[in-house]
Formats: C-alpha cells, structure tokens, sequence
C-alpha cells in the first residue's frame, strides 16, 4: 500500500496531470470540452495536455500515450481480489477506491483496510483510500485514527468532501490543516475540484481573490511536500481534475433569465485552469522543502 506510482525511470520525482473521464460526461453545449466517441474524447484530453485518465480505455490510452489509473467503490472483504489483477493487467498505474459506507463498526474497517493492504502488497500494486462522503474515511477525526492503527496506508485526497460536509472553515482552518496533516503526508494521488462551505464542487472563474480557492491550493501543496520528502527517482502523483456533471448533484445548475436551466460553467476549461493552479501549488511545494 506504500508504493507509490512508479514509471520505472531514473527522473526526479514528478506531479503527472490527468483528468477522470467522468469529467467529460453530460458537459453542457457551451462547453469547448469533447462531446464525441470515446476515439475523439481521447484524442482531445491528449491534445489539450492531459496526461493520463481515470476510468479510460486501456486500448485508447495506450494508442494515445496517456497514463491510466481506476477506481471502483469497495464494501467487502475480498472483492477487491477480484478487480486489482485485471487493472494490472490492463496496464493501469494504481486505483483509488470508496471503501465501505462510513457505518461500519472499527472492527468492520480494519477487515476492510487489511484486505486493501494485503491485495496492494500481494499485487505490487498501489491502491489509494478516497476521502470521500458515504465511506470509512467521510470523517477526519477517524481518518486520521486509521493512520495510527495502519502507518502504510495511503489515500486519494479528494478534499471537497471534508471541505464543504465537516465544514472545514468552522472554528479554524489552521487548526484542522494540524490536526489532518497525518493524511496530508500520506496522500499520493489528488481529485482536483474545490468546492465552497456551502456547495461541494463550484466554478471558480478565473480563480483569484477566492478564500476557498486559497484554501484548496494549501491542502494540496501540503500533500505535494508530503509525497516528496519520501519519493524516489521515478516516482509520480496523479492530480486528476474531476469535475462530474449536474446529473449526480456535483455541477450545480443555474436559472436563466429566460428559465432555461443550464449548469453555471464549464468544467472542461475549469480543469484545465484546475491543471495550472495544481502546477503552482507544485512549484510551492518544492521550494518551502528546499528552504526546510
């Protein structure tokens, strides 16, 4: 479960920019993201600078010289037994995964989390937690518990879910940036989307002057310091913008002057800017670790 992803190279640790390819379903007309078949959907993401994709296909990718990584939702013992041997064998890079419905007893997670450890050991092949709403990791104070019961473990930081459902901002940020820094060194992979307080994924414009804006660039520079001061030469970490649609309750509509509904923005161009703010949030890493 401590792999991390790997190319196999002599290169300085890097941060590799993907894109979930849920990120293109149902975009709105407006949107100059691809709305094709899934040939002309990867030749755009490949064109557009993406570098890899979540849930793409194999073939495609491989055709298109993208990287490729899963994820799939997790609720009990041995299923994952199941999926991980076909990934690898697809050529993916590593998972992220959902596990269990945050209901379960701590006897019921560490069943869970040590059958996700033996199946990434057994396979050599990295699977990282999502903190993610509806799973065992939808609260931090048991989030962070579960690195002291299982030091290797290693996670997606998908930091809306804790941002807007535990409501990061109330009572103090800072405090909770201390208090989940166990996660912030332990996260290996990143789902780009910000949210606000209030709403879990919005469109942020062109970024600037946003306090939830700042806020995301700090837990994610936080988690690029935590990868690095343990990576080795060839060692990378997937950001992957994951903007989903209106449909599943992510986008949030807006009403028209003239009635119509429409979602507020365009999350292609969103995870594209997504891209940059993740390669500034990068540069700040590596230069508060070359002045530690």
């Amino acid at each position: 479960m401590s792999k991390n992803c790997n190319d196999g190279s002599d290169k300085r640790p890097y941060l590799r920019l993907d894109i979930n390819y849920g990120n293109c379903n149902e975009l709105p007309e407006f949107s100059k993201g691809p709305k094709g078949n899934d040939e002309e959907k990867h030749s755009l993401i490949k064109s557009a600078g993406f570098e890899g994709i979540q849930d793409g296909i194999p073939r495609l990718c491989e055709e298109y010289g993208l990287g490729l990584t899963a994820h799939a939702r997790i609720n009990q013992v041995g299923e994952l037994s199941q999926l991980a041997p076909v990934w690898k064998s697809q050529g993916f890079d590593c998972a992220t995964i959902h596990l269990g419905w945050g209901i379960e007893t701590d006897r019921e997670v560490d069943l869970l989390v040590e059958d996700v450890l033996n199946t990434s050991m057994k396979l050599d092949f990295p699977i990282y937690l999502e903190t993610h709403r509806a799973t065992v990791t939808q609260d931090m104070q048991r989030t962070v518990a579960l690195t002291e019961r299982f030091p290797e473990i290693r996670f997606n930081g998908d930091f809306s879910h804790w941002y807007t459902g535990q409501e990061m901002v109330y009572g103090g940020i800072e405090m909770k940036w201390d208090f989940i820094q166990p996660i912030f060194e332990r996260v290996r992979f990143l789902h780009g989307r910000i949210g606000n307080p209030g709403s879990i994924q919005v469109d942020i414009g062109d970024g600037l002057g946003l306090t939830y804006v700042e806020h995301f660039k700090e837990m994610w520079t936080r988690s690029f310091v935590g990868f690095l001061q343990s990576a080795q030469k060839g060692d990378f970490i997937c950001f992957t913008a994951e903007l989903l649609p209106a449909s599943i309750y992510y986008a949030r509509n807006i009403i028209l002057p003239n009635g119509e509904v429409q979602e507020e923005g365009d999350r292609w161009r969103q995870a594209i800017l997504l891209n940059e703010i993740a390669k500034s949030c990068w540069q700040e890493a590596e230069s508060r670790l070359s002045l530690s």
